[in-house]
């Protein structure tokens, strides 16, 4: 095939990546404009909260997709954090929930129409995203520190999620070592907690990659582990990276880590 022949093929590529790129688009436009209005039925009583918090939810998944196929980031990530936002809505709504919502709409459509460069660095932008619900804030100072656990779903990842709560900290949780690592390079989270064993991509050898790259090294990270102490595996992480083991010592373990790490 002839180099002009080829420059055709890729432009014509290229348009159709662009009409499916900006059908995207518009269909995150519509779902976000009917979800607003849903959610404002569920406010004043017309509609079922549980069943409007499924259908953004499911959404939420879909776009977080679609957004990572057109290389949408910032768009992907916010898709994300809302639908963890929503992971443990509560029977009774607390009131903060319509304007939180209203500002992750509003972002998502700044951000997929292209006009939000301030906000277009994603470490500043999970920062400035509400914090999640389902946790009773109390007194409990909230800080502006990021924590990324990369843990398969279960009682282990919420005990360890609630921990990290107690202590203020901002949450988020990534089931999939794989997908972790484009986040922790594009969020730069102030600390990643990562479970040893992990599907796809061992925790283990997460942990050795961005402690190497030149862009995640400086990240602080922790590894939580059933294994023994000596086991071989964990021979191979770094000196600096803490190793948190499940059972009793775990609290402690992470008490330490956190104060090695300057992050109380």
């Amino acid at each position: 095939m002839s180099d002009s022949a080829n420059g055709h093929h890729n432009k014509g590529v290229q348009e159709v990546v662009e009409q499916l790129r900006q059908e995207f688009l518009a269909e995150l436009t519509e779902t976000l404009q009917s979800l607003e209005v849903a959610f404002d039925a569920a406010r004043n009583g017309h509609r079922d909260l549980s069943q409007v918090v499924n259908d953004c939810r499911r959404a939420a998944v879909l776009f977080r997709g679609q957004a990572s196929n057109f290389a949408m980031h910032q768009l992907a990530t916010v898709a994300h954090r809302l639908d963890e936002y929503l992971a443990n809505t509560p029977t009774v709504a607390p009131p903060r929930i319509w304007d939180d919502l209203q500002g992750y709409f509003d972002l998502m459509i700044r951000l997929g129409a292209g006009n939000n460069a301030a906000e277009a660095d994603p470490a500043s932008l999970v920062r400035a995203l509400p914090v999640k619900l389902g946790f009773d804030l109390g007194d409990i100072e909230i800080r502006n520190v990021e924590v990324l656990l990369v843990m398969p779903p279960g009682a282990q990842t919420r005990f360890v999620e609630r921990e990290l709560q107690q202590c203020g900290y901002r949450v988020s949780m990534v089931p999939d070592s794989l997908q972790a690592f484009g986040m922790v390079v594009q969020t730069k989270p102030d600390l990643v907690i990562i479970s040893a064993v992990m599907p796809s991509l061992e925790g283990i050898d997460l942990a050795m990659a961005l402690s190497a790259m030149a862009s995640t090294r400086n990240i602080p990270l922790a590894v939580i582990t059933s294994l023994d102490k000596d086991d071989d595996a964990l021979k191979l992480l770094p000196k600096r990276v803490p190793v948190l083991f499940k059972g009793p010592s775990f609290a402690d373990d992470l008490f330490k880590a956190l104060d090695n790490l300057f992050l109380i």
